[in-house]
């Protein structure tokens, strides 16, 4: 669920310049986008029968916890229901980067999924369009009503917090890198994982008095005893190993024959490539992440004295040295 995302963040030529043209039949004009959202009456929003409030009371029961937690709800919270845009990832075939992303319109169907992605594959790149939950880059935040109410509330808070950190030299990094001016790619994993955990805290506090015990399965029709999480994680470190040695066609056999066991246990995933890790490994709680910035993170958030001082704490940072020097002089 990225803050801000443009044509913009693509390099100027060879590249950058031709996956621009291919994706241009789909690409969303963020701005045109963005002013009819921002006009367009909340009561336009689309139908979600997982919702058992309106989007004005559930924004309303964010910005309570919030205020419970000592945060000040700065912008206000405001969310709309409606597909978000999607999301057009690049990475290399050789190793796993984040290297380019574009907004692609929310609705294209699945020819025209493969059609951009086939024709970046050719480029000897990686690519995955990839459907979010939400996007905080609008105002009001994006949310897609068709999730269960849990992963609504919890896609509210995180494009909400996203739009907070904006306003704070971490999430302003983080802006820049997406308007193309590129940053540490740890900002953006440091950014993208205090969000889910801003999320993960307060979403579990507004969606307690909703809670009737039902949970939220992470995979319809998921085998009983499969641990998704460790499996994914595992996929991720062979992968890495492999494309290190470079064995990129080993990989990518390897990732297909992992897609197929994923699906087979009860995870649709579509496609699995460089470009889905890419896309997954920015958010340091993700098991197909890789990287220490979580298990960091979380050292600061059970040091910190309350979510509020950890949210100031980590939303002043610039860089990754920053992170790990709070963490290195954390009491022993």
């Amino acid at each position: 669920m990225l803050l801000a995302l443009s044509a913009a963040c693509l390099p100027g030529g060879g590249q950058g310049a031709e996956i621009r043209r291919i994706a241009r039949p789909y690409a969303l004009n963020l701005a045109a986008w963005e002013l009819q959202n921002s006009l367009a009456p909340l009561s336009q929003d689309s139908p979600a029968p997982n919702l058992p409030v309106s989007p004005a009371v559930l924004s309303g029961d964010i910005e309570q916890v919030l205020a419970q937690q000592g945060i000040a709800a700065m912008p206000p919270v405001s969310t709309r229901l409606q597909e978000p845009p999607l999301l057009l990832v690049v990475s290399p075939r050789d190793r796993i980067l984040y290297k380019d992303r574009l907004l692609l319109l929310p609705g294209l169907d699945s020819s025209q999924v493969e059609e951009v992605e086939s024709r970046i594959d050719s480029l000897g790149l990686s690519a995955l369009v990839v459907k979010i939950g939400g996007f905080g880059a609008a105002y009001p935040a994006i949310v897609s009503p068709s999730m269960p109410f849990k992963d609504m509330v919890g896609a509210a808070v995180e494009e909400w917090a996203h739009q907070y950190l904006a306003l704070r030299p971490l999430g302003f990094l983080y802006l820049l890198d997406s308007l193309g001016v590129g940053q540490d790619p740890n900002v953006i994993t440091i950014n993208e994982t205090l969000a889910g955990m801003i999320a993960d805290e307060i979403g579990a506090g507004v969606y307690r008095p909703y809670d009737q015990g039902q949970g939220t399965q992470r995979g319809s029709g998921a085998a009983a005893g499969f641990d998704f999480d460790a499996e994914m994680r595992l996929t991720r470190r062979q992968v890495d190993e492999l494309l290190a040695a470079g064995r990129i066609g080993e990989a990518e056999d390897y990732m297909q024959a992992r897609r197929v066991f994923f699906n087979g246990h009860g995870y649709p995933i579509r496609k699995l490539n460089q470009a889905y890790f890419a896309f997954h490994g920015i958010y340091g709680q993700d098991p197909g992440s890789a990287g220490p910035v979580y298990g960091q993170m979380k050292k600061l958030r059970d040091a910190s004295a309350s979510l509020a001082a950890f949210v100031d704490r980590v939303s002043a940072m610039t860089g990754y040295a920053q992170l790990q020097d709070a963490v290195n002089n954390l009491p022993r």
